[in-house]
């Protein structure tokens, strides 16, 4: 299997979770598992390593959110992050865990070209153009401030 298939877990845990995330910390926690069970019910041959990427993005994206949402916020000119397709801002937010947060170092490009196809295969047909301008904006943005990410 793949990182890819760990990436599309992760989507849909985080779609879900975007849509029904819980009020307090204890249905947090909560809605998490459900979400990611799910999740691993439709990959059931995702093997362990990958189901354990999966949980890292989904809960390192939802632990940052708002760092993440902030960086989106001034990478999309005109675009409120809360307005965008729920697909692609879970795209873009999963990407930007990635780029930004993620333990592991990957490099933009990859982490990028990941996204844009996520994007082709999930979202509209505008998805790829849209996740790799606001992704790569957001590169642009590390690279001016120096901050990890940056090419």
């Amino acid at each position: 299997m793949s990182r890819r298939q760990a990436r599309e877990a992760a989507l849909q845990a985080l779609f879900q979770l975007d849509l029904n995330h819980g009020e307090d910390e204890g249905q947090r926690e909560l809605y998490e598992t459900m979400a990611l069970d799910t999740a691993f019910g439709e990959c059931e041959k995702l093997p362990e390593h990958d189901r354990d990427y999966a949980r890292v993005v989904v809960l390192g994206t939802r632990e940052r959110l708002e760092d993440i949402d902030g960086l989106i916020a001034l990478a999309s000119h005109g675009w409120k992050v809360e307005r965008m397709a729920v697909v692609d801002r879970n795209i873009v937010r999963m990407a930007a865990f990635e780029m930004k947060f993620g333990k592991e170092e990957i490099k933009p490009g990859i982490v990028i070209n990941e996204a844009v196809e996520l994007a082709k295969k999930y979202g509209t047909d505008d998805s790829g153009r849209f996740v790799n301008g606001i992704l790569g904006a957001i590169v642009k943005g590390f690279s001016k401030k120096g901050l990890p990410g940056g090419s």
